[in-house]
């Protein structure tokens, strides 16, 4: 029953967060376009920009265009994430703990991995040739390929599609909340990671949280989708 379940399942990753953190890269990026336009930036907008796509957060969030200019809104996001991959560069990644170990019992076990982000591609390819795990990831679904940010499941069902995985066997690894409702949504399993927010404040969203990936193993992946 295990063996057969596995053929069946997929797993799908956020990317910043989740696999890598590059939380002060995002934070300084932001803030200095901010200085560079001349628009405020505060901590608190910081925060609840995660998990979010640039098209949301610039104009709704930050408000730093309006909802509708779409050139400039693409002109401040291209912006942003030039300065993010200069200074990632610079800076040097990782991924974070447990990360290999995971994807490598999931190779083992032929589960395929699937990135599902409101990263755009330029950032996650840079990030992977950093890391060196781009070996792991069957496909990727970035901020380019969707209409709709989280936490409506768009992004989600389309990495799932992407692998040949129906949503209900795939779970997700998020350390948004936003993420995780968007899996939900997406009828998927929801693994929430606290590199991001408090574990308290996960209880009554994910299916489990843990504090890093090192925590997971293939049989509870198994169990996860196994549940009615």
């Amino acid at each position: 029953m295990i063996a057969q379940c596995e053929t069946l399942i997929g797993a799908v990753f956020d990317w910043d967060g989740v696999v890598i953190d590059s939380h002060d890269q995002h934070r300084e990026s932001w803030f200095l376009l901010a200085e560079k336009i001349g628009r405020p930036m505060t901590e608190k907008l910081f925060s609840e920009s995660f998990g979010m796509r640039n098209e949301q957060i610039i104009p709704d969030l930050f408000q730093w265009a309006n909802a509708g200019d779409n050139d400039t809104i693409r002109k401040l996001a291209d912006e942003k994430e030039e300065l993010y991959r200069e200074l990632i560069f610079r800076d040097g990644l990782r991924a974070l703990d447990g990360v290999e170990t995971l994807l490598q019992q999931l190779r083992d076990h032929n589960i395929p991995c699937s990135v599902g982000s409101s990263t755009p591609h330029k950032n996650i390819e840079a990030s992977m040739e950093l890391i060196g795990l781009s070996g792991y990831f069957q496909a990727i679904t970035a901020s380019e390929d969707v209409q709709k940010g989280k936490p409506d499941p768009e992004v989600f069902l389309i990495a799932a599609n992407k692998i040949n995985r129906q949503p209900k066997y795939c779970v997700v690894f998020e350390d948004a909340h936003a993420g995780i409702q968007a899996g939900k949504a997406a009828g998927m399993k929801t693994i929430a990671i606290t590199t991001t927010h408090p574990a308290d404040t996960f209880v009554d969203l994910a299916d489990r949280v843990v504090d890093n990936l090192r925590a997971i193993e293939v049989i509870e992946l198994v169990d996860l989708v196994s549940r009615a």
